[in-house]
């Protein structure tokens, strides 16, 4: 998709009196690029990401003795409500136990609910949520609800829910729809039942993938009357608002939140490389030393790959279509090369692109035995998993998000995730990395929702420079870190204002 930079002049984001950091008023500059209900019924063709995007770590929790589908068991939480789907509603204190934990590395968020709760920023907020159902996800959930608003939750991926989480939200009395392991036709299904209720109408929308965006778009049109914005934090998403906005079928202000600093440099960078390890040794218990490694991709996710591999010992090769990227890797020791260069002689292969088709089955078939194949992209489309489901080929269900498949001559290769997001699916990611990325979208929320009419168009946006500087000034103290300021002198001679913005937004990290 052809993509134009532009900068549009609307009225400054305003920060609130319960924000330390306070904007200037003025007008600044945003970065925009124009960019059933049966169970068998509902569709599959409004999004091609849906049930393939995400995965999640195994709660342990999971258990195969209780087969009865969530949607046919009467459940009700200790206030008498069952307005909500999960697992097993007994599972709350053991996810309450594990939102306790997550609060404790999620800082910024519990800063923010203290500093806002008196104002109730999101007061008359009806937000309806399409992520992850995570501890993480659980402390902003609740963050959202002590700033003012009113919360209706689905999870973005059929394997990224933690179900006693989702059990202690549904106990706290979240109307949350989500268990690990749904099918296709209970994701859509969960999907509706947070939008398609009685006396209730969302006027906001926290989405990860784009899929309940595209929901109502496709079932509920008219509901974008009254809803104020959307708030999208992946590149699938964000990829998607900028195709509607393209075709000028883009109803409401959205703000792209994946392509704001503080999720570029930290979740996708930082996280991946933490989580990278983790999924691989949980599922493989694999030693990295002197593996030879192919990494699609050097984005910001591919670079946190490479580095962590690296630093284990590994020889890692990389594929690139982007010169820039291309040269950087090359400028960080990593050899670039085509993937049908080293596909017979690697030990692992990883994906992280966002694109479709990057692994074929010519490259799978090519595959020396043994080799580990897994992605790190969002959608479960860059490892071509469909044409592996053949009568010649035989899969072992070797342990959770783990098979081999077997060829016909005794080869087999191990694929991870089913192709799915590798750490979400096999692991977990680092809560503190979350903490960043879910603060920058609560005050993505607070702003769309309180910006008066006219300051954002129907198209999709950037964060405000000077709202990254927030949400990373907010995690400073955790590390007893200190700024240094600039005195009157240096902000003059720089030609900055001393409380920031201090980059402009054509800045690269």
């Amino acid at each position: 998709m052809e993509r134009t930079e532009s900068t549009q002049d609307t009225t400054a984001f305003n920060m609130p009196d319960w924000m330390q950091i306070q904007f200037a008023d003025q007008k600044r500059e945003f970065n925009k690029r124009p960019t059933k209900i049966g169970r068998r019924s509902l569709s599959r063709s409004i999004s091609q990401s849906s049930t393939d995007s995400y995965s999640s770590a195994a709660s342990y929790t999971d258990s195969s003795d209780d087969e009865t589908s969530p949607r046919d068991k009467q459940q009700k939480n200790s206030k008498g409500s069952s307005d909500f789907c999960v697992k097993n509603i007994k599972q709350a204190e053991f996810g309450r136990r594990e939102i306790e934990i997550a609060e404790q590395e999620m800082p910024a968020l519990m800063a923010l609910r203290k500093r806002a709760q008196g104002e109730k920023p999101l007061a008359g907020a009806k937000i309806v949520g399409c992520t992850h159902i995570t501890a993480q996800t659980a402390v902003l959930i609740e963050t959202l609800g002590a700033l003012g608003a009113q919360c209706r939750w689905a999870a973005c991926n059929i394997y990224s829910t933690l179900n006693e989480v989702a059990a202690a939200l549904a106990e706290s009395g979240v109307p949350v729809f989500s268990w690990k392991g749904e099918s296709e036709d209970d994701f859509w299904w969960c999907i509706d039942r947070c939008v398609n209720v009685e006396g209730w109408q969302p006027n906001m929308i926290l989405d990860d993938g784009g899929d309940l965006t595209h929901w109502i778009y496709k079932k509920y049109p008219n509901m974008f009357k009254k809803i104020k914005g959307i708030v999208e934090e992946s590149v699938t998403g964000v990829h998607r608002l900028y195709q509607l906005s393209k075709a000028g079928k883009l109803c409401v202000p959205a703000m792209n939140v994946n392509d704001s600093v503080t999720k570029q440099k930290f979740d996708n960078l930082y996280c991946c490389r933490e989580s990278i390890l983790d999924g691989l040794k949980r599922t493989t218990d694999m030693m990295f030393g002197g593996k030879q490694v192919v990494v699609c991709g050097y984005g910001e996710v591919g670079k946190g790959c490479c580095a962590a591999l690296k630093a284990m010992g590994s020889i890692v090769y990389v594929t690139e279509i982007d010169p820039i990227c291309a040269l950087q890797a090359c400028m960080d020791g990593f050899r670039l090369v085509k993937l049908n260069e080293v596909i017979r002689q690697v030990d692992i292969v990883i994906t992280c692109t966002g694109n479709k088709n990057v692994v074929t089955r010519e490259h799978l078939d090519r595959m020396k035995n043994g080799c580990i194949v897994c992605n790190m992209g969002h959608s479960n489309t860059e490892i071509d998993v469909a044409s592996l489901r053949t009568p010649e080929l035989t899969w072992e269900r070797v342990r959770s998000q783990v098979d081999h498949v077997i060829w016909p001559d005794g080869k087999r290769i191990v694929l991870l995730a089913e192709g799915r997001l590798l750490n979400l699916s096999c692991s977990t990611v680092p809560t503190f990395v979350l903490s960043i990325t879910a603060t920058t979208q609560a005050l993505a929320l607070i702003e769309l929702y309180n910006a008066p009419e006219g300051r954002y168009k129907q198209d999709v946006y950037l964060l405000p420079k000077k709202m990254d500087e927030y949400v990373a000034s907010l995690h400073l103290p955790t590390f007893d870190a200190h700024l240094t300021e600039l005195s009157d002198e240096q902000a003059k001679y720089l030609g900055l204002n001393k409380n920031g913005p201090f980059k402009p937004n054509y800045y690269r990290y």
